[in-house]
């Protein structure tokens, strides 16, 4: 077979004739690694294609497998689509494995015959770990395979309802040189995966490890060859962790999934807004109730604010689970439009329970909580704060202000305070709305 060199960037996958110094995609020094590829071009897979119109294209909807965790499903975008590429990443230790492994458990019981592929852990590991988390298919195969080639045989053979790969950045090809975990076997062998996939409509779990940054590591096109991309996050420091979908060609990018870590495995945590209230303390100031709505799925999350005279010549603005840009944001529209005091004050806002906030509505909750530790007057416990803030102090209205509030009076708030433009969209019975224009008139009504 003709061998063929060709230098790829370990960081972005450019690819160069020779070798360079610089990368000149991404200025990486020293990060051009030789590889030797071998034969000519790529096989083509599936069948001969042809251009079809648009209005003949069968419009069935895609059939879906339930895992049986419902948190899964729910991120899935209602279940598995056969043919489907998933690719899962996260930190070290957060729980991918536990969760496919629990999650394959179920569909080997439902459906039949599941290969889970691990490069990283022998089957006794797997063995001793599903003991413990209860897992007992018969149906549930373990292969520990890195050759990508006899992946691919005992896929064909054993011709497996869902097919694991743990993880992608142990796999290679024998087509390439190259180590295990470099840019050009990710990237080949997650394409394999994906023709594997498409052709046969097996639907194919990826497992991919982080980089320091939070990003899989890889090539970037990863991600795009991929159907879903899922994040599992979490704080080593809590229990609890959330699936989060970021690509997803069958469902929604906005739902999110709680999990719970426990001995025995992952434990769905089927009502998160209790959870993450769970611990809420009373009478204290700095602290404020807001709910925030992700996907379909409303969430009622504490923030917690600490404002104190600094000691430094700059003051600090430290954000955990909240935008620091944000923050910076909102405390100058204290100190314009309402006249607190905050150029000299360290701030430190926390969203408890590791949860991240992205949406704008959260923004009054961080303006009421930041005012409640700067006066020292706490705020009401039975009252949820909602809206979005302006440069101007305006209260901009939100979406979805009905399934909000229904959640807060669920867990028994009985105040509210809302944008007024958005009073006449909630009737929710047990709760007094309280319309507000400016963040001037929200803290009147608050203190």
């Amino acid at each position: 077979m003709k061998e063929k060199s060709i230098y790829t960037c370990q960081k972005c996958g450019y690819q160069s004739p020779k070798w360079l110094g610089r990368c000149p995609d991404c200025s990486a020094w020293n990060s051009l690694v030789e590889e030797v590829r071998f034969g000519g071009a790529a096989p083509a897979a599936g069948t001969d294609s042809s251009p079809v119109p648009l209005s003949e294209v069968s419009g069935t909807a895609e059939i879906r497998v339930r895992t049986g965790i419902d948190e899964f499903d729910r991120v899935l975008g209602g279940g598995l689509v056969d043919g489907s590429l998933v690719l899962i990443g996260g930190d070290p230790g957060i729980g991918k494995s536990t969760l496919l492994l629990q999650a394959m458990n179920r569909l080997a019981e439902k459906t039949g015959t599941v290969l889970y592929v691990s490069g990283e852990e022998s089957a006794r590991q797997i063995r001793l770990r599903a003991e413990r988390m209860g897992v007992r298919a018969k149906d549930l195969y373990i292969l520990t395979e890195t050759s990508l080639e006899k992946i691919i045989t005992h896929a064909h053979r054993l011709k497996p309802k869902v097919l694991v790969v743990d993880s992608i950045q142990t796999m290679f090809t024998s087509a390439l040189e190259s180590a295990p975990g470099s840019v050009s076997q990710v990237r080949d062998c997650a394409g394999r995966l994906m023709l594997l996939a498409k052709g046969s409509g097996l639907p194919v779990f990826i497992v991919g490890h982080v980089t320091k940054d939070g990003a899989i590591a890889g090539p970037r096109v990863l991600e795009h060859m991929v159907d879903t991309v899922l994040y599992f996050e979490g704080d080593a420091g809590h229990p609890y962790r959330i699936l989060r979908a970021v690509k997803n060609r069958f469902g929604s990018t906005n739902e999110i999934g709680v999990f719970e870590m426990r001995e025995e495995g992952l434990s769905e945590v089927a009502n998160p807004s209790e959870l993450f209230l769970a611990e809420r303390p009373t009478g204290v100031s700095g602290s404020a109730v807001v709910a925030t709505l992700e996907g379909s799925r409303p969430l009622l999350v504490e923030l917690q604010a600490l404002v104190t005279s600094s000691s430094y010549g700059t003051p600090r603005r430290t954000t955990i689970g909240v935008d620091h840009n944000r923050l910076a944001l909102l405390v100058a529209v204290l100190e314009k439009k309402v006249g607190l005091t905050l150029a000299g004050q360290d701030i430190f806002l926390n969203a408890a329970g590791g949860v991240r906030l992205n949406e704008p509505s959260a923004d009054l909750g961080m303006v009421a909580a930041v005012a409640s530790s700067h006066l020292d007057r706490p705020i009401d416990g039975q009252t949820v704060i909602l809206g979005e803030v302006g440069l101007t102090g305006e209260v901009r209205g939100i979406t979805g202000p009905e399934k909000r509030v229904a959640e807060a009076a669920r867990l028994g708030f009985t105040r509210c305070i809302l944008p007024a433009g958005n009073l006449k969209q909630v009737k929710v019975k047990g709760m007094e709305l309280v319309g507000v224009g400016s963040v001037e008139q929200a803290l009147q009504q608050l203190y």
